[in-house]
Parts: C-alpha cells; sequence; structure tokens
C-alpha cells in the first residue's frame, strides 16, 4: 500500500525517509504543484495523501478522488484561514493542537482525524520544526489504525491570511510584541519582520529578549 506526503516545504524532506521505516510502507514525497494532479496520484494509487505543508491549492479533482489529510497548527474550528502560526503569536497565543483534517471545498472544514499539542515558543523554523514530528506521530497513527474523522465541534473563528506588509514593526510599541514578530517570520521562505526608512530597509531574523532588550541580527538594503 502506497502514501503520498505533499509538501513545499524543507522541514518535511526527513520525515518522508523516516516513516518507511517506522511504518514497513511506502512513501512518496511530492515537493512540486506540476506533480500535485489527479493524473499522477492516480498513477500512484495511495491510501491516504497527507499535506504537512502545501502553499498552493488543493484542487478538487485531487480531494474528491483521494482521501487529503491536512494538517492545521490550530485547534480547530478555531483559527481556520491562513497564516495560522503568525495569526495565533500575533494574539499572544503560546500553546496551540495540530489538527489533522480531511480536506474538503470549505477550508479548514473538514472533519477531525485527531489533534495533538504543540508548543509555540521559539522561531518559525523551529515550530514548524517541532510540527513536522507531530505531525509525523500522527501519520504513523492515522496509517496503523485509520481513524473514522468526525465533524468539527465549537465556535467557528477565521484568520486573515498575513501579507508580507503585516511584517512591519513600525506601529507596534512593546518589545514584547516587536520579538515577537521577528520569530514568527524567522523561517525559511517566510517574508522577515522589517523596518524602513527613507532610503533603507531593515529586516529582522534571530531574535532573543535580553534584559528588556530585543536583539536580533539584521540585514540592511538600499531601497530600489
Amino acid at each position: 500500500m502506497r502514501y503520498v506526503i505533499a509538501s513545499s516545504r524543507k522541514w518535511n524532506e526527513e520525515m518522508a525517509v523516516r516513516l518507511p521505516i517506522s511504518t514497513g510502507k511506502e512513501f512518496i514525497l511530492i515537493r512540486n504543484k506540476e506533480d500535485f494532479t489527479a493524473e499522477r496520484l492516480a498513477e500512484i494509487s495511495p491510501r491516504y495523501i497527507f499535506v504537512p505543508h502545501w502553499s498552493y491549492f488543493i484542487p478538487p479533482s485531487v480531494y474528491e478522488t483521494f482521501e487529503c489529510v491536512i494538517f492545521h497548527m490550530t485547534d480547530l474550528p478555531f483559527g481556520r484561514g491562513g497564516s495560522p502560526l503568525q495569526n495565533l503569536i500575533a494574539r499572544g497565543i503560546s500553546e496551540s493542537k495540530i489538527s489533522a483534517v480531511k480536506c474538503m471545498a470549505a477550508v479548514d472544514a473538514g472533519p477531525v482525524y485527531m489533534k495533538k499539542p504543540i508548543s509555540l515558543h521559539g522561531t518559525a523554523d523551529e515550530i514548524y520544526m517541532r510540527a513536522s514530528r507531530v505531525i509525523e506521530e500522527m501519520i504513523v497513527e492515522i496509517v496503523n489504525n485509520e481513524p473514522i474523522p468526525c465533524e468539527q465541534d465549537g465556535e467557528v473563528v477565521c484568520f486573515e491570511r498575513r501579507k508580507p506588509e503585516d511584517g512591519n514593526i513600525n506601529g507596534l510599541s512593546e518589545l514584547t510584541e516587536v520579538f515577537d514578530y521577528i520569530r514568527m517570520l524567522d523561517a525559511d521562505g517566510y517574508p522577515k519582520a522589517f523596518l524602513e526608512t527613507e532610503h533603507f530597509r531593515l529586516e529582522f531574523q534571530r531574535a532573543s529578549l535580553r534584559r528588556g532588550n530585543v536583539v536580533a541580527d539584521v540585514t540592511i538594503t538600499r531601497k530600489g
């Protein structure tokens, strides 16, 4: 029996190497949206398609034909929508859950297979690595037990996908907010937290709180 992992992020690639060892099953990693088509997937004929982190739209031809399990970093139905990690941290939330849900037409509204807790401390890169390990455990459980997903229960709270310009720290008034903005965007492939002057753009990463100050690396580029 075959399984697919669809992920556009580097922190999930090792997962695809370990899972065949821990489950004794065949896993195929898909990184590019050009390979994530109903035609290509029909050739593989997977039991499940696991989607730990996918930056692209999943077409109906895929999720209506195959059982697709997506992983969302909120306690659904709280936090449906885009940029879950950044929206959680911006709200001052330090502990969350990863929800494994069946992919459907409505965004993040599918029935839930399971949930597991996750800490939101550290940089975005560290959190995503931590999430990858939790998701790997969830995949093993789903492969071994094939749980029947249950409908979501509770108040629906939707998140708006954050844009690169939302990383501007100019309007913040608290050092803890500055620290959170820098760390929640500090991951490969994400636009960094930034400030702009008339002539320069300052981008921040690797932040820490030290004795009432935020210490971070900064890259300064000339605008234009």
